[in-house]
């Protein structure tokens, strides 16, 4: 079972092997709100997952670590076990769902695990993990649904009471449910009035499903940039501990995560993957009553995907109102480039790209389409912009 005592313990298992991470005040983050971040982003691996992996790890019998262990992940539990395994010398396999950024699937052969590739999600490499350890004899380590895993993943709840002793709320991201159930769990028994709020990907919402209906339930699809938290099935264990423990679930879209993800790095330096960035996309966007509290959002990893970055930057920008893309309807005369440049400079604006090209068929004979892209502070900025070209004149589309 489950106790104050398993997560004490694994406290003490885990000195000298993970960080405890830094809580920094974030004063811009949410208005109104006294919001800090807890920065599991900077652990060791990039992640809070090697907590868990490693306590799990130190309660094997010499007979399991014989046999060696294997796992199942999105990205952040293989590394997590993979440093546990290379640390007490024990032979690693993780199922990684081929989808998994390739920086992750590097990071965890970096540890020594043998990687093998799952077409598919994380459920897929789940079943395919089952497959191996039934046919090769390994012990499996669950990555959520597994006490031991979830108590060593509660431990960030401890550091957070005394790094936070008069806390209202904490905020922290669900995809299997471990990292919540162990917070939710500690906080709750240490002092039930802090608040815990779960946030999901709009595009993989299983836990606040099941939750919401009271019966463990099955996406039979998941979509989002989150993919730490792209989980089809929440666990049996982790489900009855945030029916328990957690006060409310709620979800943030793609397009709030990469805005969540673009404020860390711009105001705090800090790098986040997705599924680390819901807890501050939420408390951003609004999505949980933090107003007058002191809150903290756990930043629950660091490790995305290079590739994707700027794909990532570009949509928090739009998101932001820190770029914007306007359709200008123009006469083809001398001068209306000008006029339209003069405008934008005077406001402030930045105009990074100009598509220019004549009417279609059908349209003005003169006419033509003016398509430009420009840098802006915010919306009331775009709509200052927006507003002095029609008062010029010009028709926006």
């Amino acid at each position: 079972m489950l106790t104050i005592d398993n997560v004490y313990r694994a406290s003490n298992a885990l000195k000298g092997v993970i960080r405890k991470t830094d809580v920094i005040y974030a004063p811009k983050l949410c208005q109104g709100a006294e919001l800090y971040l807890k920065t599991e982003n900077l652990q060791i691996t990039g992640s809070f997952k090697v907590r868990g992996a490693y306590y799990k790890m130190t309660k094997l019998s010499d007979e399991e670590k014989a046999r060696g262990v294997i796992a199942c992940s999105a990205g952040n539990h293989a590394q997590g076990v993979a440093l546990a395994a290379q640390k007490n010398g024990i032979k690693s396999v993780i199922c990684l769902p081929d989808g998994a950024p390739i920086s992750k699937v590097e990071a965890t052969k970096g540890y020594g695990a043998e990687v093998c590739l799952v077409e598919g999600v994380y459920d897929d490499a789940y079943n395919r993990a089952l497959q191996l350890r039934d046919e090769k004899g390994y012990t499996f380590i669950h990555p959520f649904n597994d006490e031991d895993v979830i108590a060593g993943q509660g431990t960030i709840a401890l550091e957070l009471i005394e790094q936070l002793p008069d806390l209202d709320a904490v905020i922290v991201p669900i995809g299997g449910g471990g990292l919540i159930s162990g917070i939710a769990y500690t906080i709750k028994t240490v002092n039930p009035r802090v608040k815990v709020y779960g946030v999901q990907a709009a595009g993989a919402p299983s836990m606040k499903n099941s939750v919401s209906d009271g019966k463990l339930e099955e996406l039979s699809s998941v979509s989002t940039i989150a993919d730490g938290i792209a989980v089809k099935k929440p666990g049996e264990l982790t489900y009855e501990l945030c029916k328990k423990y957690v006060d409310e679930i709620v979800t943030v879209s793609d397009d709030e995560i990469s805005a969540a993800i673009l404020a860390l790095m711009e105001q705090h330096k800090l790098v986040t993957e997705g599924a680390g960035a819901v807890a501050v996309a939420a408390a951003m966007f609004g999505k949980v009553d933090i107003k007058n509290k002191k809150a903290v959002c756990v930043l629950s990893g660091g490790n995305i995907d290079v590739t994707i970055l700027s794909r990532v930057i570009k949509r928090g920008l739009l998101m932001s109102g820190r770029s914007c893309q306007l359709m200008i309807e123009l006469m083809d005369k001398p001068g209306q480039l000008k006029n339209v440049s003069r405008i934008i400079a005077d406001l402030g604006g930045n105009v990074t790209s100009v598509h220019h090209e004549r009417a279609n068929e059908g349209s003005d004979v003169n006419g033509c389409y003016l398509r430009i892209i420009l840098e802006t502070r915010n919306y009331a900025h775009i709509e200052e912009i927006k507003k002095a070209l029609t008062d010029f004149g010009f028709k926006l589309l």
